[in-house]
């Protein structure tokens, strides 16, 4: 008997051990699946989801206070006051990217700008 309680705990804390391996996964700007700020600089205008910046916290807006611009997973820029510290933007005036813009538009020009337009072919 104790020897079989012996064996459940390692085998247990073997799978514990298997489990908390750490995959890391990383998605940056410029890559379909991206959610979060993008930096628009010299891309063509954007596509907005709503037309005015959404403020979620009432603050004191200075004309030197520019706005950001996010591109959210479905549902994020409807209940941004649930979604707005995810990407530390709380309190800032924050222009939602339609996401046909930003993987239409968005994604080929920031990889030809970067030099990681993985689309093209190599030659060998």
């Amino acid at each position: 008997m104790k020897r079989l309680l012996v064996t459940l705990v390692l085998a247990g804390w073997a799978a514990t051990s298997a489990l908390a391996t750490d995959v890391g996964v990383s998605i940056i700007a410029g890559q379909p699946g991206f959610y979060g700020r993008i930096a628009i600089g010299n891309f063509p205008q954007p596509r907005l989801i709503y037309a005015q910046p959404v403020v979620i916290e009432p603050v004191r807006l200075v004309e030197s206070t520019p706005p950001i611009y996010l591109h959210v997973p479905p549902g994020h820029a409807k209940n941004w006051r649930k979604h707005c510290q995810k990407y530390d933007a709380c309190g800032r005036p924050a222009y939602f990217v339609r996401d046909d813009w930003y993987n239409d538009v968005y994604v080929p020009e920031y990889r030809r700008q970067n030099g990681k337009d993985k689309n093209k072919k190599q030659s060998k």
